[in-house]
């Protein structure tokens, strides 16, 4: 009988797919083995040509619900190879290129057994299977198997042993495998070090306790699958102050998460795709539409429409909510802007002045994986935060980009990600945050290096943003120096532009694309600040063909979060300023603006001292939002009166599109370059806040104005240069109104769009955006 070596690569470790093999191959009535390796799964058959093929088809019709086939070969022996029956074979260690599966939400069949009393898995915690449970958070080595796990501390007991060898068993060869009696425990300890059990509370466990803590307005510590996260009850104002206060995150919105989707519908608004994602094995945190039916307590998102939710994905959580009948806030365990706690001792003391209670466990956790953000325009999902549950399945690159070399992309200094690239794959890793913070800067060293020996990576080449300043770009080029490998250097926007291009799968030698890249600011070629840019963009290169008019950061970054700055700076690049002292000096915003030290910041701006001009269009919408009376004074987190804004506009005039008025803008040609000047925008702003016209309808016309001058200039651009498609890019783009209405406006006139989905418009799409343009432009060279 003939033999095959049958080889698969993609997510195929940790998902039940040797199991599944199995059991396909002994229907099919064929011997041999399978092993997992560090290309993925190695399968050796023996039997009539009939019976190996239809093994593979059904192989890869029956793929298990976590699995991914990416690619699959065979090879005829030319000899037989002798074999009795079919077994799974221990697992060899050789070159990394698997990949390792994300963690995944709990599937049904599991909830239904933490639920059952006459199951043994009754209320256990860490019940998982081959179908769900930790994996990136857990693995320390490749291949994935538990002596690579964490769990390497937890010796099976004969129950679990036996559904781990049992081939009819869901729990066949699940790594995590684990029981009351055998795995991991969680416990419940006060923060001030006193005694506690559940039979305080009349409680089933400590698991238990906790909900009851929660009811109470208590702020507990919950140690999860990547993280340690605080929670509080949050229709409770009290408890969410003193959250607030005790976590130092004053404005920023909590994330929620309720006990099942007919809490969330109490609340908010759910369609289709929004159940689908919540419900989704990767379950990330949808930013939802509030109702007002119910509301949650005031401060959670304030000055917001939106409340970002998510559903149980452990049985830890689960078991918590049981009996919860309202949402609970559940966000990361840190101070402002530091990463999540991931061990006991370290939320010990840097949680203990803000929990009452910390609910614990003694599984280590590996990787920290924060909880993914996603939200749906239209009907596409477009991620805003890539963590759990998403990172790190890999991301296929376009036809064209076969056979580079293996490349490294640091990312940027906000939102950061890296990416690793090679064979047509790119893994991004997870949102590791912003590098200003030195724990976070540590954390993203400590990861890159976990990264680099999990995927055995050696870059030969290293990419960087252009920005001199950027952390990511220091330890990108102290890395090309020791290893003495070439590093490249990449324009922010055009990184943001490749990204897109590459995840909707254009082809290396497509035409040039006119990327629209719209953000707070990156590094630009000329050393000035862009933030507003129209490229023609292809993936080894890009001309810059218009921009928004530069307009000073008085302060430098002090104006990303005092926006009045931002408004005065218009105001003066406007000229309208003598304006505003004579004709709109009873303007608040005017007052306002006059109490302010201007001779100072006059002084600053004509020596160009910590003023860099900056054609940014998140400080655009800072300015605005600024003028008409949005976090005009000081924000918390960049972005803040952005968001604001969009979430007061009106929607009546948002969508009378024909009759109700939008903002103007010029279009004006300087210095070899279209631009867009908002000149005339400042002068019918001023008017409709000297006639005292709604906030709501105001934010709607700007928002509207805006997106016609965006289309405007499409249409100028489109027939000046050979362009059939439009990408829209960068964190601006993040805002749902903008989005919609550039993207309708130019569908309209048969321009084709793309958007973001699986990486952030943001600049956590970046890394991948740099790993490609240098693979590019290698791959020309060459």
């Amino acid at each position: 009988m003939p033999t095959e070596e049958i080889r698969v690569r993609g997510t195929v470790q940790g998902v039940g797919f040797r199991p599944t093999v199995y059991r396909l191959a002994k229907a099919c009535g064929l011997q041999g083995d399978v092993c997992n390796d560090g290309q993925g799964v190695l399968i050796r058959v023996s039997g009539s040509e009939e019976a190996i093929t239809k093994f593979v088809a059904r192989l890869q019709t029956e793929c298990p619900p976590l699995a991914k086939i990416n690619q699959l070969t065979r090879i005829i022996h030319e000899r037989e190879l002798k074999f009795d029956n079919f077994v799974i074979s221990t697992s060899v260690s050789n070159a990394i290129k698997t990949e390792i599966t994300p963690d995944a939400a709990t599937c049904p069949q599991c909830q239904q057994e933490i639920f059952d009393p006459f199951s043994r898995f009754y209320r256990y915690p860490f019940t998982n299977c081959t179908h769900c449970g930790p994996r990136l958070s857990i693995i320390r080595a490749i291949p994935y198997d538990r002596c690579n796990t964490s769990m390497s501390a937890f010796a099976m007991c004969s129950e679990c042993a036996k559904e781990y060898h049992d081939v009819e068993n869901r729990r066949f060869h699940a790594q995590p495998v684990a029981c009351h009696a055998c795995g991991p425990k969680a416990w419940l300890e006060r923060a001030d070090g006193k005694s506690v059990t559940a039979s305080m509370f009349s409680m089933m466990d400590d698991v238990d306790a906790v909900c009851t803590l929660l009811q109470k307005g208590e702020i507990v510590a919950i140690k999860g699958l990547g993280g340690i996260h605080l929670a509080c009850d949050a229709t409770q104002e009290t408890a969410v102050q003193k959250l607030r206060q005790r976590k130092k995150r004053y404005h920023k919105p909590f994330a929620l998460m309720a006990r099942d989707i007919e809490i969330i519908e109490e609340y908010c608004t759910v369609n289709a795709k929004e159940k689908e994602l919540l419900i989704g094995s990767a379950a990330p945190i949808v930013l939802l539409q509030a109702t007002g039916k119910k509301v949650v307590a005031p401060s959670i998102a304030s000055g917001q429409n939106t409340l970002g939710f998510m559903l149980p994905y452990t049985p830890l959580h689960h078991l918590i909510l049981r009996r919860m009948n309202r949402p609970i806030i559940l966000t990361s365990g840190n101070h402002a802007d530091e990463p999540q706690c991931i061990d006991n001792d370290e939320a010990r003391e840097k949680l203990g002045t803000i929990a009452d209670y910390f609910l614990f466990h003694n599984r280590e956790i590996i990787n920290r994986v924060d909880d993914s953000v996603v939200r749906v325009i239209g009907e596409k999902a477009q991620t805003i935060r890539r963590a759990r549950g998403y990172a790190p399945a890999p991301i296929s690159l376009p036809p064209g980009f076969q056979n580079v070399p293996q490349i490294l992309a640091m990312g940027s200094e906000l939102k950061n990600t890296f990416c690793l690239l090679r064979e047509e794959k790119a893994i991004l890793s997870q949102h590791l945050g912003d590098l200003k913070n030195a724990a976070a800067f540590n954390a993203y060293q400590d990861t890159l290096n976990l990264y680099l020996n999990l995927f055995e990576h050696q870059p030969e080449v290293i990419a960087i943003d252009k920005h001199p300043e950027y952390l990511s770009s220091k330890l990108g080029k102290e890395l090309a120096d020791t290893n003495q490998i070439k590093i490249h250097q990449i324009q922010h926007h055009h990184a943001h532009i490749a990204a897109c291009m590459a995840e909707n799968g254009i082809p290396l030698d497509s035409p040039a694309v006119l990327g629209i890249a719209l953000d707070g600011l990156g590094y630009g070629d000329d050393g000035t600040l862009w933030g507003g840019e129209f490229l023609l963009a292809d993936y080894r290169k890009f001309r810059r063909l218009a921009t928004f008019k530069p307009v000073v950061m008085v302060g430098g970054e002090q104006a990303i979060y005092q926006p009045w700055r931002n408004t005065y700076a218009q105001l003066i690049s406007a000229n309208l300023w003598n304006d505003c002292q004579q004709r709109y000096s009873d303007l608040e915003i005017i007052k306002f603006l006059n109490k302010k030290p201007l001779k100072l910041l006059n002084q600053l701006m004509d020596k160009g001292i910590n003023s860099p001009p900056a054609s940014s269009v998140g400080r655009l919408f800072d300015a605005v939002a600024a003028a008409i009376g949005i976090y005009r004074d000081e924000c918390s987190y960049e972005g803040q009166a952005a968001i604001a804004m969009e979430a007061i506009v009106d929607v009546s005039s948002l969508n009378n599109y024909k009759e109700t008025p939008k903002y103007p803008f010029n279009f004006i040609f300087s210095d070899r370059i279209y631009c867009i000047d908002p000149r005339p925008m400042w002068q019918a702003l001023l008017d409709d806040l000297q006639q005292q016209i709604p906030e709501p309808v105001m934010a709607a016309k700007f928002h509207k104005g805006l997106a016609n001058a965006i289309v405007e200039m499409v249409k100028h651009l489109y027939q000046e240069n050979l362009i059939n498609q439009v990408v829209l890019t960068g964190g601006v783009f993040q805002n749902c109104i903008l989005l919609e209405q550039v993207t309708k406006q130019l569908q309209t006139l048969e321009i084709k769009v793309l958007t973001h989905s699986l990486v952030p418009a943001n600049d956590g799409g970046l890394s991948l955006g740099q790993a490609v343009i240098v693979a590019a432009q290698l791959i020309h060279e060459c």
